[in-house]
């Protein structure tokens, strides 16, 4: 945590410290390249910054010094082939190790980073490239990607040029040649007062906006990386994210090197529950986030087979945790799973830090970098029991790590920053304990009978079951009720559909939960729609069981 004095205090010594001192000491003109990594290149060149692995057998190590030279050529790379500040680059990079040193590198130039999935088709590029204006696009170098991109870019006059890494491609820019010859001169530093980065959301509410962050953004990451993820130098993290989605600069990136740790980076094409177990064995991982999906794959498995003493920390966001994921992990690892919750547009908003007893299901206590409030439809704060909307209150102006607004989309940002909060979206109550419970988003609240129904409380309920293995839940319309619940169930291993076992889950829900809130329709399903970051998209089964 050699840095993390110059930024906050590293001392807190309760929630309670915690909760009333913490303060975000933010240089002048702050750049994350500088700031953070040229500075622990500085100070500690040969600390490690990040080990890289992937299925093929690769393995490399970097330190602080080799990143920063590193992302110095990129920047030079990129300055030659005609970036300049405020233009964005979009980076479609999965988890290749370059993506970190070319990111870096467009913050030394002051151009936009736009992360994206490799999994996006033609008419995906085509859309992020025409909305944010993009000047270049750089992805890996693999037939279906460059394909898509190449596409693309056919159809955008006003790009540059398209580049890729893993070699020479026709028509492509050949990134890793570029950055080889680059020049090690450090290039100057534009005023940081525009956008460093902006994310495509996932779509799960509409057709994906464009969330701008400033120079700031690392910063507010700050508490994730060091309070949350709870690391220090002598940590080996490790988030499960594609670099594409705002996760990575949640779990993999700002925080974690502010607090000094080093990132392992996983590059892997398909998820497999034993491989993943197989890593954090071999590699003695201290930390561990991932998503609830990625724990409900990881403790089917059989747990002797791997040694994970070191695994000390482990975090869970992106989705609720229920409490049979949770324990069952526990009883496994003797690892507390850490819940938090935010979005593309901020910062943890509320989480379980390290001087809390994580309960359950419960996504925490408000950050103190936030003033958080719940409110009503009313715009009137609630008490505790009674469910609100998720606000950040902005009357002492906005934080580190908050959206600047919808890029070229005033009117969304207005809805956002209406009446001096920035509005959520996202539905909790706070118990009496001060901790917040999540239901859903505003719009998956479902209202059955007079009783409003979250579709977590009733998915929750459903995975305690050992026939379930994913489930999502839905209100559909009912002549008599309002609404109805929906279940959509992906079995387990050894389990087939039929009527007996719809009735015992259906059964099964009314005894674990208020009767009132069990799935009056339950079908059984192979697969659930989900975005390309694996949100789930209730919206699409509404919108598919309208059809119907």
């Amino acid at each position: 945590m050699r840095l993390l004095s110059r930024f906050t205090r590293e001392d807190y010594d309760s929630q309670e410290d915690f909760e009333n001192h913490y303060r975000l000491n933010i240089p002048e003109n702050f750049n994350f390249a500088r700031d953070v990594v040229d500075e622990y290149a500085r100070i500690a060149p040969m600390q490690r910054a990040m080990l890289y692995v992937n299925d093929a057998g690769e393995e490399k190590t970097f330190t602080f010094l080799d990143i920063r030279q590193g992302s110095i050529r990129a920047a030079n790379a990129l300055l030659k082939l005609g970036i300049r500040p405020g233009d964005p680059v979009l980076l479609m990079l999965k988890r290749r190790y370059e993506y970190w040193m070319i990111a870096l590198g467009l913050m030394r130039i002051g151009a936009i980073q736009i992360p994206a999935t490799h999994q996006l088709q033609k008419k995906d590029i085509v859309y992020r490239i025409q909305a944010s204006s993009a000047k270049m696009v750089i992805c890996v170098g693999e037939d279906e990607t460059c394909a898509h991109v190449s596409g693309a870019a056919a159809e955008c006059p006003d790009l540059i040029g398209a580049a890729c890494l893993g070699g020479r491609r026709e028509g492509f820019i050949d990134f890793d040649a570029e950055m080889a010859a680059a020049s090690l001169d450090e290039p100057n530093y534009p005023s940081p007062e525009g956008i460093m980065l902006m994310y495509f959301t996932s779509g799960t509410t509409g057709f994906p906006k464009m969330v701008a962050h400033d120079f700031n953004y690392p910063l507010g990451h700050t508490i994730t990386g060091a309070f949350w993820h709870n690391l220090d130098d002598t940590s080996l993290h490790l988030t499960v994210a594609d670099t594409g989605w705002a996760k990575c600069g949640w779990g993999k990136f700002y925080g974690q090197w502010v607090a000094g740790a080093c990132l392992f980076v996983y590059d892997f094409d398909r998820f497999r529950a034993d491989r993943m177990l197989s890593m954090l064995a071999k590699y003695r991982v201290t930390s561990f986030c991932a998503p609830p999906t990625v724990f409900r794959f990881l403790i089917k498995e059989d747990f002797s087979k791997y040694d994970l003493s070191a695994l000390r920390w482990g975090n869970v966001a992106g989705e609720p945790l229920n409490p049979e994921v949770y324990s069952q992990f526990y009883k496994a690892t003797g690892v507390k799973l850490r819940e938090g919750f935010g979005q593309t547009e901020g910062t943890p908003f509320l989480l379980t830090t390290k001087w809390m007893e994580p309960h359950p299901g419960s996504v925490g206590v408000p950050s103190p970098h936030y003033r958080i409030r719940l409110l009503d439809e009313d715009g009137r704060d609630v008490e505790a029991g009674e469910e609100g909307e998720i606000c950040v209150d902005l009357s002492q102006g906005k934080p580190a790590g908050l959206l600047m607004g919808y890029y070229r989309d005033p009117e969304h940002t207005a809805e956002a920053f209406a009446g001096g909060v920035y509005h959520t979206g996202d539905m909790a109550w706070r118990d009496e304990d001060g901790y917040y419970w999540f239901i859903g988003r505003a719009d998956d609240v479902i209202k059955s009978s007079g009783y409003r129904i979250g579709p977590f409380e009733v998915e929750s309920a459903l995975l305690e079951h050992p026939a379930v293995l994913e489930c999502a839940i839905i209100g559909v319309p009912d002549p008599d009720r309002g609404q109805v619940v929906k279940a959509s169930v992906l079995l387990a291993k050894g389990y087939t559909p039929s009527d007996e076992l719809r009735k015992e889950l259906q059964n099964h829900v009314k005894k674990v939960t208020a009767p009132y809130k069990y799935p009056r329709i339950l079908e059984f399903v192979d697969e659930l729609p989900r975005t390309f970051s694996g949100k789930l998209q209730r919206k699409k089964l509404r919108e598919e069981n309208a059809k119907r």
